[in-house]
């Protein structure tokens, strides 16, 4: 009886053990090197534990394109396709986002692309693995990293690609259908910088075939308001806001739960 009660107790110790390792999620800061260049930031990712998504990815996913570009696109996070090759929308959605940059006017050179989350959340289901959208807690413990690679790269335009980097970034004021499109301008310590926010190119993957050439002229469109600030330097016109660099945005981007727009099964 004794070693039955026992045995019970080492059974729901264990299981307490397991709930709050998997919910330990301390935040990136530890990992994420002050002050570094984007190969610094590159290389010191992998060895990141700032929340537990790290174990059953692949690898980390960083980032792509000129680390000295003046404009960075925010994703969601890796898709399976990214997760695999550790490489940052290379799946479907990336290739659709690469023709409407192209059909944008924005030059290749001139962009540099990551995610506000830099391992896959998925679900096992068989043989796939399917995208699971990451909770507000992953978003605020990655969210060292984003201000980093901001920080170093010094962007004058940053593109927030769904609800996941609008949060990250801009905290849950900031809504993606309403305010897509339009330039909103955010005090950092780096100075004033200009975001535009736009839907994830996997949503138009997502919407009915008959709809989904209008969801991809809306995408462009967006993206064509972005080239055209790279052309003329600043934003005339834009919104200001509040500081989007501080624990401030943090804070906000984690009080609103799962995202919903910025859904992508192949960032």
């Amino acid at each position: 009886m004794a070693n039955e009660e026992e045995q019970g107790e080492q059974v729901e110790q264990a299981g307490m053990a397991g709930k709050a390792g998997k919910a330990e999620r301390p935040g990136a800061q530890e990992w994420v090197p002050a002050g570094g260049d984007v190969e610094a930031l590159r290389a010191a990712a992998p060895s990141c534990r700032g929340c537990e998504l790290w174990e059953p990815a692949t690898q980390v996913v960083f980032s792509a394109g000129n680390p000295s570009a003046p404009v960075v696109l925010v994703g969601e996070q890796p898709g399976d396709v990214e997760d695999q090759r550790g490489i940052p929308f290379v799946g479907p959605a990336g290739k659709l986002l690469q023709r409407a940059v192209d059909e944008a006017g924005l030059e290749r050179a001139d962009t540099y692309v990551t995610n506000a989350v830099k391992h896959f959340r998925f679900t096992p289901r068989g043989k796939r693995r399917i995208h699971a959208t990451p909770e507000a807690a992953h978003i605020t413990a990655c969210r060292p990293w984003l201000v980093e690679e901001l920080r170093a790269v010094a962007p004058r335009v940053v593109v927030c690609l769904g609800a996941t980097a609008v949060r990250s970034l801009l905290g849950t004021e900031v809504k993606v259908m309403r305010d897509r499109g339009r330039p909103i301008e955010r005090e950092t310590s780096r100075g004033r910088v200009v975001f535009v926010v736009t839907a994830h190119p996997s949503s138009v993957l997502r919407v009915p075939e008959d709809v989904r050439e209008e969801a991809y002229r809306a995408l462009v469109a967006d993206l064509a308001v972005v080239a055209e600030l790279v052309r003329g330097g600043r934003a005339d016109g834009a919104d200001g806001a509040e500081d989007a660099d501080g624990p401030d945005g943090a804070e906000d981007a984690a009080e609103d739960g799962h995202a919903q727009d910025g859904g992508t099964d192949a960032a």
